[in-house]
């Protein structure tokens, strides 16, 4: 993994900050996942720690944790054991992936006790460990018995020990000799390969990009590599070394052109060429977060609302099948007119029909030069009856074409609705998120009550950006939240944007009354554009226009308004233009 000891190293340098900070507060955002608030003389930090098997780390953190109303007992237990302890230390055993945090608490009785948090960062085996002053384990957040593993136990009460450990070399205290030396010693590998088996605490990547620079690109074997290349490898590891120990590393990450996040390390990449693109951040913890959090966002919306997704396509298909009915029966409705056309010919031949005819043939006296026309007749009915049968099909006709109209209609609007919710559920990054969503399919009607009678959490204000200009401009995050910054936070000088035909978010630039350069209004476009259904298309219509030209249909659904004396900018979506003017 990415996260290797090394990277590891570096994120430790930075945590050191915190030590003399007291625990605040500590929540679990999910199974596998702990966030402790520490107060320092800098003001409150929030650590970050998991042991998710395909995202295990420990780091500091800017984004908001969800906080579950119910908290649960491994986090109580947290909070009990670590409340308003001081962090003493930060350790780290060579180059392992495990970090120790030592925090002095006070326990049940009033004494003064040591408390460890072991912070294992090693794959499907991580693990987050709360360790007693006399070594032994309180408990943790994953328990491991015999049933999983026979080699180590880790369970509330046993000894607390470190993982099978390999005799490898730590190459920020190791020699060029003792490299050389493994190096010889090796069997014969691809030499990055090697590299892995020789030091520990470094990734595939790490490995890679010291092989990239030592052979210039080339293939290089450990047993045969020498001269100019094992100078340049002994080079590069020097420096990486002196990156770690002074703070001055590179913090990379390479991504696919398609945006798709692929690795990291603490120096600059160059092994992938032209094929991928990097981008460098400024510390360890802001490359984890932006790394993990990035590319495990759709994976983690849609786990925690896969029933949503499900209910959502559900009724959208259902919506699309009963409105294919209805204009097919609209389309039948069309034959009204033969109906009434069959009544009158029946009823000016009247002398002409007897109680039993099953057919009618006469002048269609209502076409040019009055052409025969054959009338099918009930032969149980009399000529009248035969007349007014027709006449009550022409009527239902035309009452099922009025309502089919209006129920089309209905169904178009309920399909859009759908559409935008599905598209705000898409964008949704926060279970509180989800939660609001819920509850405004719940009052439309499309879940049912739970018995929960539980007070839902407190929605998350709208998004904020800030133009080039200074303007601040707000972005609903769901329908309920776009009634209400369109028609109650808005004034009416405040300009409303909101892209065409596509469905998305109401935003507002805030103006105190001035008209805002067309600069901001092009930035708030490229927002609405990248906060709809259409941020992946190279050109976006979006509408623009006072907020007082804004109304909302009595009646309408959530989130549905009309507006007049609007323009049109063409924009396109940009992300990162977006995330640097979100506030």
């Amino acid at each position: 993994m990415a996260l290797d000891g090394a990277f590891l190293y570096a994120v430790k340098n930075e945590l050191t900050q915190l030590i003399g900070g007291r625990v605040e507060k500590v929540f679990q955002p999910s199974r596998e996942e702990i966030v402790i608030f520490i107060r320092t003389r800098q003001g409150s930090k929030k650590l970050f720690i998991s042991a998710n098997a395909g995202s295990a780390r420990v780091h500091l953190t800017e984004k908001q944790p969800d906080n579950p109303q119910t908290p649960p007992m491994f986090c109580m237990l947290m909070r009990k054991r670590l409340g308003s302890g001081k962090l003493a230390a930060i350790r780290q055993d060579g180059l392992e992936r495990i970090l120790f945090l030592d925090f002095e608490c006070i326990n049940e009785l009033g004494d003064p006790v040591t408390v460890t948090l072991a912070c294992e960062i090693m794959g499907r085996c991580s693990n987050l460990v709360i360790i007693g002053e006399n070594g032994r384990i309180i408990d943790s957040i994953k328990r491991v018995d015999e049933d999983m593993s026979r080699e180590r136990l880790v369970l509330p009460g046993m000894q607390y020990e470190l993982p099978p450990r390999d005799d490898r070399l730590n190459f920020l205290t190791a020699e060029p000799e003792e490299i050389i030396s493994r190096l010889r010693g090796t069997n014969p590998a691809e030499l990055s390969k090697a590299l892995i088996r020789i030091f520990e605490g470094i990734s595939p990547i790490l490995a890679r990009e010291w092989t990239y620079f030592a052979g210039r690109g080339a293939y290089l074997q450990s047993d045969t590599i020498d001269g100019d290349f094992l100078d340049r490898l002994l080079y590069i590891v020097k420096k990486s070394k002196q990156q770690l120990t002074s703070g001055e590393c590179c913090f990379s990450v390479a991504s696919t052109k398609e945006g798709l996040l692929k690795d990291f390390s603490f120096i600059r990449l160059n092994q992938f060429g032209n094929l991928m693109m990097t981008k460098e951040l400024a510390s360890a913890s802001e490359l984890l977060d932006y790394f993990y959090y990035e590319r495990d966002r759709a994976v983690r919306t849609k786990q925690r609302a896969n029933d949503l997704f499900k209910l959502l396509v559900n009724l959208t298909e259902r919506t699309s099948r009963r409105i294919s009915a209805q204009r097919e029966e609209l389309a039948a409705c069309a034959e009204k007119e033969h109906f009434k056309l069959c009544g009158d010919i029946i009823s000016a031949n009247m002398y002409a029909v007897q109680k039993g005819d099953t057919s009618l043939t006469a002048d269609n006296f209502y076409a040019e030069g009055c052409p025969k026309i054959t009338i099918d007749l009930d032969g149980r009915k009399t000529p009248s009856q035969n007349a007014q049968r027709y006449y009550n099909e022409y009527k239902k006709c035309v009452t099922a074409e009025g309502m089919l109209k209006v129920q089309i209609e209905k169904g178009e609007e309920e399909l859009q609705y759908l559409d935008s919710v599905f598209d705000a559920l898409t964008r949704a990054d926060s279970e509180n998120d989800i939660i609001q969503l819920r509850l405004e399919l719940r009052e439309q009607g499309y879940i049912k009550a739970s018995g929960n009678k539980a007070k839902p959490p407190k929605a998350l204000p709208p998004l904020e950006y800030r133009s080039t200009d200074g303007y601040t401009i707000l972005v609903g995050r769901n329908n309920h939240q776009n009634d209400q910054l369109t028609m109650k936070f808005a004034e009416k000088s405040d300009i409303w944007l909101h892209t065409q035909a596509i469905t998305g978010s109401h935003v507002i630039i805030v103006t105190d009354g001035e008209m805002p350069p067309d600069k901001t209004i092009e930035e708030a476009a490229i927002i609405a554009a990248y906060n709809s259904k259409g941020r992946g298309s190279n050109l976006v219509p979006v509408d623009y226009c006072l907020a007082k030209f804004v109304k909302k249909p009595s009646g309408a659904k959530p989130g549905k308004v009309i507006f007049t004396n609007y323009k049109t900018a063409f924009v396109k979506p940009d992300e990162e233009f977006v995330n640097k003017l979100k506030v």
